[in-house]
Order: structure tokens, then C-alpha cells, then sequence
């Protein structure tokens, strides 16, 4: 079983239950597919630079001319919104949306078009249900005026139902080319029989009460996704499922909940970074680290694997997105491994190990997601979370010690000092990258999201002028890329935060933070209780969509208990991550898997050793509170 963002076309499972068109109307559709595929690839690729270059300038402007230019959130909150949407339609074209494919895999070849089949159809019924309220919602937004711009908000919203189209298009198109005109008929007779035996047995279903909740939220959700349908169009199932069957709630509600959620503007910060990573493995600048530090701890027994631990620290303070950072760390490390005799396995178990280790150093995507989403400082998360990442790091480094030291692995020659003063003269800009990112933030010199553009700028210097590495073709399939990934997360927080509205709603926070507070034991069973259930739901939701759903229902009760905010949120990351980079369930581990190319099986045996080491200093984060708390300005 596996949980993994799938990527590709899943046009290419063929199967008796799920065969392409053939003739003209496959080549219509093809050609369907292609323009769809144009309209949304070059806006959003000139989205990601149009947002650069605004957040640019106004950091210029705020900064060295002393002129803030007022009109610069309101644009990027414009243009954001847009981002998202097409962002959104480019994930779904790939087939690239976070989903688990836990029965997708282990099915054969016709139950996998089945499968794939059920998802798409899943997709378009939640999409058609949200179209209508999320016109009406664009329309109602046609009465607001922006201040700055002088121009109506209907500019803004009109993404939500525009990028919906889009995507119902694309989803046609979709079923058209994979699935016989038969199983088309089939599976929208299929949907259209639930949907009527819900509608149905509305009755019954409002007499439920709060066990709806159950209903809809465990069952309903945990089926869809059991079953390969994308995360975000599951949560968006069940919330407008929910409401509509048990509630007097128009949809509409729902979709500003949603709109809300995914365009808060210190989430732009997510896609930015995204391209950062993205740049830093382009221009050399990962490479120049790990070839640093190489060079410094190469001679020591299992010496590349403090480099790796070390390396990913470093690189993660850049990108602040961890596939990217075991993109730009895993290449330029694992041949040189394998030379030395590292087994495959170990390599694989310690580089998602190092992805877990390194979820709290700035600038982490959660550690954004949690201040959106909770009020807490960014700048007070980015300082926090630098001394438990070297924490973990150290824990791994005992663990690498004593296996080194154990299997007697083998040494090999000291590099000159020349050699390491060069290699260090060389990572010199690449190594000044994290220091300039937290400084800016921490001095007000830039926000957490405006932040990212200077890296941006920083990074595309540094390989025009320093590495002499950038290659231009690279850029716009960087772009597209950026703004499928950025997309898919974000949809996921859009339909999380309505699903988290609707059981605030419900009351079921209330009874939540109740139970929570009775627990015996007071802050510190609350903390153990919280360590377990976010290793799980990280495991299962992927950290982002956990913290959106949970992270308002939980803060305030850890706060009644005398827990820092931060301090919470520091470990709160850290259990998420050993539950997204732990087998069986964790993406992430799947991510280390593909990016290592290394099989699944190889890494089991060794990766409980490292998750055991992380879980140990989780535990010691979570009992020494000065650890997260003890360099925040008082």
C-alpha cells in the first residue's frame, strides 16, 4: 500500500474496461486536450513571474525608495487566486493531484481503469456541484470594491468558476479518451444512483445529529480516498455532501470558506519557494554545498552520511519544499555512495529520514501553513524551528555513528585544506542563501512571502554570475511545473478549510477541545496525545491538509493548557513528519523512493532504525520546551 502524488497521464492504463477513442473523435480530443492544456499552462507560468515581479518591486519600493506602494497585496492577491485555479487544472491534467493509491495499485489492469475511472467521475460531480455556487459567489463579489485598485473584486473571484470550467472540461475530455462510451454510461449512472438514495434518505440523515459527522467525514472521505479520488475533491465531496443532505447551509457558503482558505497571501509563499528549489538545483548551488561538505566530513566513517544529513539542513532552508530539496541533495550525493559501498537501502531509508528531520527549518511550507492558518508569527515559526531541526540532526547523527562504528565501514582520504577552503569558497553564496532568507524576515526588511522573491533574485544571480549555470530552456517548464504543485496543495487547503468550517459548525470542536481537556495528565498527555495523532494524520492526509483541518481545532486547547503556540506548532511539525516520510502510508517516503530510484522494499528494513531515532527527538523537542522557544524575542 503506498500513498504518493501520482504523476503522469492516466490516459496511458488501457484496459478492456477502460479503452481510448479511437479514429476522428480521438483525434478531437486530442486536440481538445491540447488547447485546454495551452490555456492553462502559459497564464499560469506568466502568473509565477508576474508575482515575482510585484512582490519584488515592492520590497524595493518599501525598502530602499521608502515609497511602499500600496496597490502591491491586492494585485498579488489578484493574480494569486488565478494562480491557484489554473495551477489546479494543470495538476489535474497530469493526473498529478495528491490522492492515495493504496487499491489502486495492488489491482490488476481492469480494476485499475476501474479505479481511475471512479476517480474522474468523483472529480466532476463535486466540480459540477460547485460550479453554479461559485458563479454566484464571483457575482455577489462584483459589489466589493478593491480600494487600491478601484476596481471590482468580481476580477478576483471570477477565477473560482473560471478554473472549475476548466477543470470540467479537461475531466470531459478525460472520459472521453480513456473509457468506452458503455463505461461512461455506467459510471454516471453509478453516481447518479448515490447521489439519489442520498438525496433520498435526507430524512434519516438529518435525524443523525452530530453522527453525520462519522458519516460523511470518516466514511464518506476515507472511502474516496481508499479509492484513488484526489484528496481535495474528496474533502470537497463530503463537504458539500454533508451540508447539502444535512444542513439548511447553501453551498455558496462554502466556496468563500474555500476561497478564504487557499488565497490567504502568506500562502504565495508556497509556490514561490517552490520555484526557488526549483532554481537552486538548476544553478548548481545544491551541489556546491554537498560537494563542501564532502569534502569536510568525507574522511569520517559513514562520512557521506552526515553530509547527507547536514546537506538536506542546508537545502532546506532555501527551498522550503522537501521534494525539492531531496531533488537538488540525492543526485549529486547517491553516486558517490554507491562508490563507497553505501547500501542502497540505508541510502534510501536515510534520505526520507533526512526529509523528516528537516520539516521545521525555515522556510518551511507548514511552518507557513500553520501561521495562515493559526495567527501565529511567521517570523517567531522561522526562528523556532532552526534548533530542532539540528536536534533531529544530531539524533541522526548518533545513529549513523554508532551503525558506522559497528559495521566498521570503511574510511576514505582526508581532502587537502586547500581543497576544503576552494570547495568552501565556492558553496560561500550557495551557503549565504538561508542566513540572507531568515534575516530578512526576522530585520522587516521582507514578509515570509515576500521573502522568497529575493531568494529568487539572490539564486538567479548567484547562477548568472557565481556558478555561470542557468539554463534558460529550463525556466518555463519550472514555471508549469511550479504552478501545477503550488495548485494541487493549495486546492487541498481550500477544500480542507470548508471541510474544518463545516465541523466547526457542527459543534464537533467544542466537543473536541472538551475531551482534550479531561484527559488525565493535563499539558503533558495532551502533548503525547497530540505527537501520536499528528504522526497518523501525516501519514494519512500529508501535513498541510492535517494542520488546515486540525490545527485551529487544536491550538486554543493547547494554549488553555499553558503550551506555548510555537513550541506546539514545532512539534506538531515534526510528528507530521515522521508520518509523511514513514512507510507504508507516507508520500513522502514514495517521493525519497522516486528520486532516489531506489524500490520501495529496499528501504523498509532500514528506515524503522532512523524513525525510531527522529521519534526519540520528538520526544525530547516536546519535553524541553526552551528548545523551540528559547531564541524568540521576549
Amino acid at each position: 500500500m503506498s500513498t504518493r502524488m501520482v504523476e503522469g497521464d492516466p490516459r496511458a492504463m488501457e484496459s478492456p474496461a477502460n479503452a481510448p477513442a479511437s479514429g476522428a473523435p480521438a483525434r478531437a480530443l486530442q486536440l481538445a486536450d491540447k488547447v485546454l492544456g495551452v490555456l492553462s499552462e502559459v497564464p499560469a507560468a506568466l502568473l509565477v513571474v508576474a508575482e515575482v515581479a510585484v512582490l519584488f518591486c515592492g520590497v524595493l519600493s518599501r525598502y530602499v525608495l521608502h515609497t511602499p506602494l500600496v496597490w502591491v497585496d491586492e494585485v498579488a492577491s489578484l493574480l494569486f487566486i488565478w494562480l491557484i485555479m489554473l495551477g489546479s487544472a494543470i495538476a489535474f491534467r497530469r493526473g498529478s493531484h495528491m490522492r492515495m493509491t493504496a487499491l489502486v495499485d495492488k489491482a490488476g489492469p481492469q480494476w485499475r481503469g476501474v479505479f481511475e475511472l471512479v476517480a474522474t467521475v468523483a472529480a466532476l460531480a463535486w466540480l459540477a456541484l460547485v460550479a453554479y455556487p461559485a458563479y454566484a459567489f464571483a457575482s455577489e463579489e462584483a459589489l466589493v470594491t478593491l480600494p487600491a485598485l478601484d476596481i471590482s473584486n468580481a476580477w478576483r473571484a471570477a477565477a473560482l468558476p473560471a478554473g472549475i470550467v476548466l477543470i470540467l472540461l479537461m475531466g470531459v475530455v478525460r472520459l472521453l479518451s480513456t473509457a468506452s462510451r458503455r463505461a461512461v454510461v455506467v459510471a454516471l449512472l453509478a453516481c447518479g444512483a448515490v447521489a439519489g438514495g442520498l438525496v433520498a434518505l435526507q430524512p434519516v440523515l438529518q435525524d443523525l445529529g452530530n453522527a453525520n459527522l462519522l458519516l460523511f467525514f470518516v466514511g464518506f472521505v476515507g472511502l474516496l480516498i481508499l479509492g484513488g479520488v484526489p484528496i481535495a475533491f474528496s474533502f470537497g465531496l463530503a463537504t458539500v455532501g454533508y451540508l447539502s443532505l444535512t444542513t439548511s447551509t447553501p453551498t455558496i457558503v462554502v466556496i468563500g470558506r474555500m476561497d478564504e482558505g487557499m488565497s490567504h497571501l502568506i500562502l504565495l509563499a508556497v509556490p514561490l519557494f517552490v520555484f526557488l528549489g526549483m532554481l537552486i538545483e538548476m544553478t548548481s548551488m545544491a551541489r556546491a554545498m554537498v560537494q563542501f561538505l564532502s569534502n569536510l566530513l568525507g574522511q569520517l566513517r559513514g562520512g557521506l552520511s552526515y553530509v547527507l544529513i547536514g546537506a538536506m539542513y542546508l537545502v532546506s532552508g532555501i527551498s522550503g519544499a522537501k521534494a525539492a530539496d531531496m531533488a537538488a541533495v540525492a543526485p549529486a550525493l547517491f553516486p558517490e555512495m554507491k562508490q563507497r559501498g553505501a547500501d542502497e537501502g540505508d541510502m534510501l531509508a536515510l534520505l526520507a529520514a533526512t526529509g523528516a528531520q528537516t520539516e521545521t527549518v525555515p522556510p518551511s511550507l507548514v511552518l507557513i501553513t500553520i501561521g495562515s492558518v493559526t495567527g501565529i508569527s511567521i517570523a517567531d515559526l522561522f526562528t523556532a524551528g532552526l534548533l530542532p531541526g539540528v536536534v533531529l540532526a544530531l539524533m541522526l547523527g548518533l545513529l549513523v555513528w554508532w551503525r558506522a562504528r559497528k559495521t566498521c565501514a570503511p574510511c576514505t582520504p582526508r581532502a587537502s585544506r586547500a581543497a576544503v577552503g576552494k570547495s568552501l569558497l565556492v558553496a560561500l553564496p550557495a551557503l549565504a542563501l538561508p542566513f540572507v532568507i531568515r534575516a530578512a524576515v526576522v530585520e522587516g526588511v521582507a514578509t515570509a512571502t515576500e521573502v522568497s522573491t529575493i531568494g529568487i533574485v539572490y539564486a538567479m544571480l548567484a547562477g548568472l554570475l557565481v556558478y555561470r549555470r542557468f539554463d534558460l530552456r529550463r525556466i518555463w517548464p519550472a514555471l508549469v511545473d511550479t504552478a501545477a504543485l503550488s495548485g494541487a496543495i493549495l486546492l487541498i487547503i481550500g477544500a480542507a478549510t470548508g471541510m474544518a468550517w463545516s465541523l466547526t459548525q457542527s459543534g464537533f470542536s467544542s466537543d473536541l477541545a472538551a475531551a482534550m481537556a479531561r484527559l488525565p495528565g493535563g499539558a503533558a498527555a495532551f502533548m503525547a496525545v497530540s505527537i501520536v495523532a499528528f504522526v497518523l494524520l501525516g501519514s494519512v492526509l500529508e501535513g498541510i491538509p492535517a494542520i488546515v483541518l486540525f490545527g485551529p481545532l487544536l491550538f486554543p486547547i493547547a494554549r488553555q493548557l499553558g503550551i506555548h503556540d510555537v513550541h506546539y506548532a514545532i512539534v506538531v511539525v515534526l510528528a507530521m513528519g515522521i508520518g509523511l516520510f514513514a512507510p507504508p502510508f507516507g508520500v513522502g517516503y514514495y517521493a525519497a523512493c522516486a528520486i532516489s530510484r531506489t524500490p520501495p522494499s529496499r528501504g523498509v528494513r532500514h528506515i524503522w532504525r532512523y524513525m525510531a531515532s527522529l521519534a526519540a527527538g520528538t520526544v525530547l523537542v516536546a519535553a524541553v520546551p526552551w528548545i523551540s522557544t528559547g531564541f524568540l524575542p521576549h
